[in-house]
């Protein structure tokens, strides 16, 4: 390649990073719009809490069991393909999901969504691992996950304003054809880092082998735990706020972006911090073992809080509180399996991983809604089985958890 025209290779790496945090903010923009749809979507279609969880968690049925798969060939084909290749299909099917006209469409809309975004996870970390040094781990990991709250945000903000004006059907419309634009950077930016980079292609670890480490089902149960929670809040929060606190769709907009930007923010913060420590030559694993604990801990206080909450003033409150704390934790789990896993075993090892974390997204929705419907409408036995989970994620990071350090293989 000519010297002129040749982008330096941190640039490259930069824009990798920024593409696939905000894949992933499109991924939550997705999925989430189900969600922010509901108060009119069900009225519509005549769709009660139990048929509504059932569809938030049949995406969860598709997606999950796919993590293996799908890990397992990022480590053996082109994962920048595979990336393309899920996010035409997922931003097909929520396209398709503005003309959906009942419950059955709606359950295959979300399989189809499922199945692309089960690329998400895996090609992302296996990405980072092959492309990204220790020291910028932190930020990088933050950029991606940070998604996980901004998708939300920017879903809730502008799928807020959609869904009073014109309706629910507009939201899936303009969502899906946004993804698909993603498509064009992308593909960009992957042509210039292959002509500019080269790796050797790592060996292929046998994918039974790799389930005989502990430290990837403890980390696999801390992010399990970690996914209920970031679940429970995405799929029912709308809800909650409208129907449980009887708030506007207006306020309950403001205050779910605002909620899901605190978020955001707080990955961004926790993954620069922990590079520092890292770049300061500290040890990276004792400080991200901390920040998930942290994490964890302030996410039940939050979320039992929030229901307790008594006045829009201190329900707010306990909302940032919550999104702060999930955020925290949130920053650190894919570090922590990029640690062990190295750039060898990092898509197969996400594939168990969020396979096991994914399981959240069958039993949180589902769950939720059941005991809702069971309890007339109240919300304060599900917020109190969420909190009780995220406890269970603090002691399994805690004391679980052997020393952060890459894992032996042959």
């Amino acid at each position: 390649m000519d010297d002129t025209t040749r982008i330096p290779l941190r640039k490259l790496q930069t824009g990798l990073v920024l593409l696939l945090g905000l894949s992933i903010l499109l991924t939550y923009v997705d999925r989430g719009a189900i969600a922010l749809a509901a108060p009119k979507m069900n009225a519509e279609l005549e769709i009660d809490p139990a048929e509504f969880g059932l569809i938030v968690s049949v995406f969860f049925m598709a997606y999950t069991p796919l993590q293996l798969a799908v890990g397992w060939a990022c480590d053996r084909f082109s994962v920048y393909r595979l990336f393309s290749l899920g996010v035409a299909l997922w931003a097909l099917a929520t396209f398709a999901t503005g003309f959906a006209t009942g419950f059955g469409m709606l359950l295959g809309l979300r399989v189809l969504l499922g199945l692309g975004e089960s690329i998400c996870f895996p090609g992302a970390s296996k990405i980072i691992a092959r492309h990204i040094p220790a020291e910028r781990r932190g930020i990088s990991n933050a950029v991606v996950v940070a998604g996980i709250a901004f998708g939300p945000a920017v879903g809730t903000f502008f799928g807020g304003f959609m869904l009073a004006e014109w309706g629910w059907r507009t939201i899936f419309w303009m969502f899906g054809a946004a993804t698909l634009l993603w498509l064009l950077p992308w593909g960009a930016v992957v042509r210039r880092i292959h002509a500019e980079t080269s790796f050797v292609a790592e060996k292929p670890y046998p994918m039974l082998r790799l389930l005989r480490f502990r430290a990837l089902w403890v980390v696999g149960l801390g992010h399990f735990c970690a996914n209920f929670a970031n679940y429970f809040i995405l799929s029912w929060l709308p809800l909650f706020l409208t129907t449980g606190r009887g708030l506007s769709i207006a306020t309950m907009t403001l205050m779910t972006t605002a909620t899901y930007l605190l978020q955001g923010t707080s990955s961004l913060v926790a993954g620069h911090l922990s590079d520092m420590w890292t770049a300061s030559g500290r040890d990276e694993g004792a400080l991200r073992r901390a920040l998930c604990v942290v994490g964890a801990t302030g996410s039940a206080i939050g979320i039992f809080s929030v229901a307790a909450a008594e006045g829009t003033t201190a329900l707010f409150g306990w909302l940032a509180f919550t999104g702060i704390a999930c955020g925290i934790v949130n920053s650190n789990i894919f570090s922590i399996a990029q640690i062990f896993a190295g750039p060898r075993l990092a898509g197969s090892w996400i594939g168990v991983q969020n396979t096991l974390a994914n399981m959240a997204g069958i039993i949180a929705p589902g769950v939720t809604g059941i005991m809702i419907k069971a309890s007339g409408g109240s919300y304060q036995s599900a917020f109190t089985l969420a909190a009780a989970v995220c406890v269970v994620g603090a002691v399994g990071w805690q004391f679980l958890l052997q020393r952060i350090q890459p894992v032996e293989v042959d």
